[in-house]
């Protein structure tokens, strides 16, 4: 009898799951994809209460939870995850300065070399702090050369045009083992009464060419209606800009990657402004080498712990931060030059060992800029899940943005009461529009919410995937 009754009853909680897996989007989410043209077919959608095992659990909702579809910058959650997990959250990345020859007086006779160790956020003051300590340890001449060592990875073949064609996108900026300031350029654009005025922000020597019509009208696509042209010589950028400028912008900021220079070459230039502005002298040329066995170390800078690393990254979607951590997994794991391939087949390995399916999981660079990754809403979730039980699910929920709040989620939902109730990770590519995270509904309740849209019409679905944290914020 008892045995007929578990018969019954797994039957039950059978048909239970089978009917939430194949139910209908709540209705406000239908209604707002009509109006935008966006069929249920394109969305992959996964809603389940958080801490119980997934396995035990049945879903709140699930909708073609199992496609493999394309997650644009959700990837990063994985990568987030991963490196939390394999790394710690108090994980440092560190930089090194070795000198070669003789240091008379203040006077260095020899080669400064800068050995880069993969640091995702050696921003611009981190880079100031960096020569200061230089500078500290008595060097203010530097006779020899300023040698570039990148050999933490193996510096691939690396086109930032290849993605969308605008190699000026700071999205696009590729990894550098000694990547600076995310290797972008930030402009102030003021529109004079006479021409366009192009204020330069960053420590850079930059001369400038301005060919800008005004134009009437609002204050729309901005960007796409400038071209920035880059060219560098004689340790000198210069930017010719064409295009046109609504005057209703008004002053706007504005980052550039200052390509085609290459990551040692902006580092080189960025190097000698900053070097003179402290007090020192540099005469000497930029060569890409290794630090030899008998170098001197000068100094080293070790930079913000993961944990703050990834709330940089994944408040405001940082790709080019976000291939440096995929690329650490691997460096950390196998002690050679850090590499893509490698990196990308280490997660996939964490992310089964974790007791996950990963059939149907693609990774290239960890950060979704790509349209080769794949996962499923099913496989986010239940790896979300799978965190939120975890000792690192602080440090990963703190690093998201929060709804309606800050980062990429700060315009999002801000009418709506789920608004500050969750934490959510967007991402977007052309017809990919999706996001991923936890939310804190009514009830007390928190809930792992994955939501893919992959439509040519994705973009405009803004208000339907806003119901759909409302719905699980009012219903779970």
């Amino acid at each position: 009898m008892k045995k007929c009754l578990a018969v019954i009853n797994f039957s039950f909680t059978t048909l239970l799951a089978v009917s939430l897996h194949a139910q209908t989007l709540p209705a406000a989410v239908m209604e707002s994809l009509r109006q935008v043209q966006v069929p249920a077919s394109a969305l992959g959608v996964y809603v389940q209460e958080v801490a119980a095992p997934a396995e035990a659990t049945v879903p709140l909702l699930s909708w073609q939870s199992d496609l493999a579809m394309q997650p644009a910058s959700t990837m990063k959650l994985v990568t987030s995850y991963a490196a939390l997990d394999l790394l710690g959250p108090a994980y440092v990345w560190t930089t090194s300065v070795y000198r070669t020859g003789q240091l008379e007086g203040d006077v260095l006779e020899g080669d400064l070399i800068l050995q880069g160790g993969g640091d995702p956020h050696l921003v611009l003051e981190n880079f100031w702090m960096l020569l200061r300590q230089i500078r500290a340890e008595g060097i203010r001449v530097i006779r020899g050369h300023l040698i570039i060592d990148s050999s933490w990875m193996e510096l691939p073949q690396f086109d930032a045009a290849e993605f969308d064609g605008d190699p000026t996108r700071p999205y696009n900026v590729g990894p550098d083992s000694l990547l600076v300031n995310y290797n972008v350029l930030n402009l102030e654009l003021h529109p004079d009464p006479g021409a366009l005025q192009v204020v330069n922000l960053s420590p850079l020597a930059l001369q400038t060419s301005v060919n800008v019509l005004y134009a009437g009208g609002a204050c729309e696509a901005w960007r796409e209606k400038l071209t920035p042209t880059f060219t560098f010589a004689n340790q000198q950028i210069h930017l010719n800009l064409t295009g046109s400028y609504p005057r209703s912008c008004g002053d706007k900021t504005w980052s550039l990657q200052p390509y085609p220079l290459t990551h040692q070459e902006y580092v080189g230039a960025l190097f000698r402004n900053l070097w003179q502005e402290l007090g020192g002298e540099f005469d000497g040329t930029l060569q890409a080498g290794t630090v030899p066995a008998a170098a001197t170390r000068v100094t080293t800078f070790q930079s913000d712990r993961l944990a703050d690393v990834l709330r940089s990254m994944n408040k405001y979607s940082n790709n080019v931060m976000t291939r440096l951590v995929l690329l650490t997994l691997d460096r950390e794991a196998n002690q050679l030059p850090a590499n893509p391939a490698r990196a990308a087949q280490r997660v996939q390995q964490w992310f089964a060992s974790l007791g996950m399916d990963a059939t149907g999981l693609q990774l290239e660079n960890g950060s979704g800029l790509s349209r080769s990754e794949r996962i499923s809403p099913w496989q986010m979730g239940r790896m979300l899940n799978h965190a939120y039980a975890s000792s690192v699910m602080p440090e990963l929920m703190s690093s998201l943005p929060v709804l309606g709040v800050d980062g990429t989620m700060a315009k999002r939902a801000v009418n709506l009461p789920v608004a500050g109730h969750a934490h959510i990770k967007s991402g977007s590519l052309e017809g990919v529009h999706n996001f991923a995270g936890y939310v804190l509904a009514a009830s007390g309740k928190r809930y792992v919410v994955v939501c893919f849209v992959n439509h040519k019409n994705a973009q405009k679905t803004d208000a339907a995937q806003d119901r759909l944290l409302q719905w699980i914020y009012d219903h779970g």
